[in-house]
């Protein structure tokens, strides 16, 4: 399962990376084949591993070497968890542990009221998705940023957000924004970097912003309560949207058009223009607004939460689609509800599996007698998992990330004092940068995908590279977020500390 299960993005065509020469694609396919056979090896490696006479440390570690090898392979997540968790259960306690765990698994894993918000915020957020909302977003975030430098690139990247809070999908919010945001910044004179760059990063604090489902699937993870994890997010979602905005701001002096070129490459923009752009998009962030203050003020739960936004997205679909086919709009948002949903509960239940398995391994426990014995307090424990996180990203996507590292820091973070609501935010927020960062992040090829159609390039060249370049130039102020919320946590906990009146 993908990162952005919540929210499928459009087809799009499939990554392959960089356009090679004509010449280049033997050695190329040599390469692929040698990758592949290299990864069966290490999976059949690992498989014998876990059967030998070894310590349970070691069982676990083949455990985690084949849970990777089965993720590189594009086994879905949950089935790239289960089947190490199964195996190695197995050779640690024989075939009556494995039938025990897996008859009560299932059902007691996901049969839990705190997730029954899951379906509720997913529903919420396809059906806004369904109703046509992106380029609603796009346009009132130009209309009322255009004064700014780099007007057109920061009202992408703030559309970016409020749709990815609602979406659950940076990949599909990215994907949206490419087809409208590239062009237009194109012809007003942006460089190209900078136009996909605003583009890439959009998504990034939405989710961290409620409703976000990684969020929820973090705490059903984490086993927190999903109500105050959501409210840790607003913090550092915030912060990340307001500092990449200045950081866009800053390039906009040298690689974009002025103002007073922008103004009039898009033509003179009333007050009307601007609170006539809001009448298609003011639900969304009442929404949000609603979410929020009945979470906090514990007026709703985060499930009562989830109905009423469910409840509002279902009436504005049938309002903003009237004579367009509202109906078929909610049975697909309904249909896509009930696969995503699945997939998620399915990944709970292979978290849960290998959860118990490291257990039984002594890695989880092993791991934090480790970092006791480095003598590392908080801080330096995490500045060295965040350079841990940036290393996976390059080759892993974020939900792989949360469910690999999760379950063996749990006792770690503990004995460490670090809260874990506020870890919540720092693994999602470091699970998004995996998408970004370059060589395997996702939405680079997606946006280079994008970009070689005619109508998004506008006649330049962009290149695998552009794209890439593109990333490196926001990665040193997502460091900088990152260090940030590490030093002043309170970043991310005071609002669920306020609203649990502590």
């Amino acid at each position: 399962m993908s990162a952005d299960t919540a929210t499928p993005a459009p087809a799009a065509s499939s990554p392959t990376g960089p356009t090679e020469p004509q010449g280049a694609s033997r050695p190329a396919s040599r390469r692929s084949w040698a990758v592949f056979v290299l990864t069966m090896l290490l999976v059949v490696g690992s498989t014998v591993a876990m059967f030998l006479p070894l310590v349970p440390e070691a069982i676990g570690i083949a455990a985690i070497v084949l849970m990777l090898c089965l993720t590189f392979l594009r086994l879905p997540v949950a089935l790239a968890m289960i089947v190490p968790a199964l195996l190695g259960s197995y050779a640690l306690r024989g075939e009556l542990l494995v039938e025990s765990t897996f008859k009560t698994l299932p059902y007691g894993q996901v049969a839990e009221w705190t997730l029954s918000v899951v379906p509720m915020f997913i529903l919420m957020g396809l059906l806004l998705w369904r109703a046509g909302l992106t380029e609603s977003f796009y346009v009132a975030g130009r209309k009322w940023l255009g004064w700014m430098p780099g007007g057109l690139a920061v009202g992408t990247n703030l559309a970016g957000a409020g749709l990815a809070s609602v979406s659950g999908s940076s990949v599909g919010t990215a994907y949206a924004l490419a087809r409208i945001g590239i062009p237009e910044m194109l012809k007003a004179g942006y460089d190209k970097r900078l136009a996909i760059g605003a583009v890439i990063v959009a998504g990034l604090p939405g989710q961290l912003i409620p409703p976000s489902i990684m969020l929820v699937i973090y705490a059903g993870i984490a086993e927190v309560p999903i109500g105050p994890q959501l409210l840790a997010g607003i913090g550092p979602g915030i912060l990340v949207a307001v500092l990449f905005t200045v950081m866009i701001v800053i390039f906009a002096k040298r690689w974009a058009p002025t103002v007073a070129e922008e103004a009039a490459a898009q033509g003179r923009v009333t007050w009307a223009d601007r609170f006539g752009s809001l009448v298609r998009i003011w639900p969304v962030p009442l929404l949000i607004v609603v979410i929020v203050w009945g979470m906090f003020s514990g007026t709703f739960t985060a499930t009562e939460a989830g109905a009423v936004a469910a409840v509002v997205s279902l009436a504005i679909t049938v309002v903003w689609k009237r004579g367009n086919g509202p109906m078929r709009a909610i049975a697909d948002a309904s249909v896509a509800t009930v696969s995503s949903v699945g997939g998620i509960f399915f990944m709970l239940v292979g978290v849960e599996a290998l959860s118990r398995m490291f257990t039984l391994t002594g890695i989880s426990t092993g791991f934090a007698e480790l970092v006791e014995s480095m003598d590392l307090n908080r801080v330096t424990f995490l500045l060295m998992m965040m350079v841990v996180y940036i290393v996976l990203g390059t080759f892993m996507e974020p939900l792989p990330m949360m469910v690999l590292t999760i379950p063996i820091l749990m006792p770690t973070l503990t004995a460490l004092d670090v809260s874990l609501l506020w870890y919540g935010a720092f693994a999602v927020l470091m699970g998004e940068l995996a998408v970004v960062t370059p060589p395997v992040g996702i939405l680079a090829f997606i946006i280079h995908q994008i970009t070689k159609e005619p109508e998004v390039n506008q006649g330049q060249d962009i290149r695998l590279n552009d794209v890439f370049n593109a990333c490196w130039w926001f990665m040193p102020m997502a460091v900088i977020v990152t260090v940030v919320l590490i030093f002043f946590p309170e970043i991310s906990t005071w609002l669920p500390t306020m609203a649990s009146g502590n």
